[in-house]
């Protein structure tokens, strides 16, 4: 369920029950970014399902949970949105729990303010957050205008394969299935069949290359 609301500003779901510290995060993400904060795990689990974001910043510890048991349970549902913990624990087995949860990078407090924005600056860089994509040599995605500039031809893309696209790009690391890919891109009511799915990749690979989206039989797909 990653955010596929290209024509917007990259959104975040802020989890910190600090008041101080969520209003201080709140104010400077907020120059750059759509935040939706909540001080709850169940809150933050509810959001999780209802929006798409972009990016996950929880706290390990808060009143009714934990960050990294929430992270486990969103995981449970094929959620892939990269995550970033921040916490007051200096123990090295909270570190590891939250990588093992599925987490992407961790934080400890106190920090300033610039290092959360370079850890996010990476993270965007990792899973081709940023509008323009480099898919490779000669090949720039443009998340916004739903377009592959391939060697000085510019492409259009309808806009599920461009959520396709994106999708298997920020996975790239994986191979990523029919049925995930489903689910992220439909409303269970409006789901349609696997069919579905073969179109968009066929017509992606014909015009991206048979070589970078590559077809895991029995599996899905992946893209290199």
């Amino acid at each position: 369920m990653l955010c596929l609301c290209y024509n917007k500003c990259m959104k975040i779901l802020l989890l910190e029950d600090d008041t101080a510290l969520a209003n201080i995060l709140v104010d400077f993400l907020e120059d750059d970014y759509e935040v939706v904060q909540t001080y709850s795990m169940q809150e933050a689990l509810r959001l999780s399902e209802a929006e798409h974001f972009d990016l996950y910043i929880f706290d390990i510890n808060v009143p009714d949970g934990d960050g990294i048991s929430l992270l486990k349970e969103i995981r449970s549902f094929h959620d892939e949105t990269p995550a970033i913990f921040i916490t007051a624990f200096h123990d090295t087995r909270y570190l590891k729990a939250a990588f093992e949860s599925g987490g992407n990078d961790f934080i400890r407090k106190p920090f300033e303010l610039e290092e959360l924005a370079q850890r996010i600056a990476n993270i965007k860089r990792h899973f081709g957050l940023e509008y323009l994509v480099e898919l490779g040599e000669g090949m720039v995605f443009d998340t916004q205008t739903h377009s592959v500039m391939k060697e000085g031809e510019k492409i259009t893309l309808t806009s599920k394969e461009s959520e396709c696209l994106h999708y298997l790009y920020k996975n790239r690391h994986r191979v990523v299935s029919s049925e995930e890919l489903l689910q992220n891109f439909w409303e269970f009511d409006e789901m349609p069949g696997d069919d579905a799915i073969r179109t968009i990749v066929k017509n992606l690979r014909k015009h991206l290359g048979k070589e970078h989206i590559v077809n895991i039989r029995g599996e899905g797909y992946r893209f290199e």
